[in-house]
């Protein structure tokens, strides 16, 4: 399900989002797109508001808008950032992201950094959220 075409769409579809992004304090520009177990894919994109508290990442974007039509069988996300006129870079989610995926999938689900559809890092959550703390820990 993950082979290497269906990431670079998944990571095409994240580098696309970024024209949808709401960042006029930052103008750094992110777009997300996580891939569900059928190929359904949701997108996201960062979205800033001036009092900064209440904006939101891109990933939490995309992870939210599944969650909110009952989906959270998630198997990889594609993550694409940069400054508005600048390059992409390999960006990486923030804490809260990956905490935040922590919630809804298990240590093998992949996370692609994009510069383009053919240039990303691969990751797992497991490789970036090592140790962490989740729902099982509750239980």
């Amino acid at each position: 399900m993950t082979d290497k075409n269906v990431i670079s769409s998944l990571c095409q579809k994240a580098i696309d989002m970024r024209s949808e992004s709401y960042a006029p304090y930052s103008d750094f520009l992110v777009g997300s797109a996580v891939l569900l177990s059928d190929g359904t894919v949701y997108t996201g994109c960062n979205i800033e508001n001036s009092a900064f508290g209440p904006s939101i990442c891109a990933e939490r974007t995309a992870i939210f808008k599944a969650v909110t039509e009952g989906r959270k069988d998630f198997v990889a996300i594609a993550i694409a950032g940069g400054k508005r006129d600048g390059e992409l870079q390999y960006c990486a989610p923030c804490g809260v992201c990956r905490q935040v995926m922590r919630e809804f999938c298990d240590s093998s689900f992949k996370i692609c950094l994009a510069k383009s559809a053919e240039d990303y890092k691969e990751f797992t959550l497991g490789e970036l959220l090592p140790e962490s703390f989740g729902p099982d820990n509750l239980s």
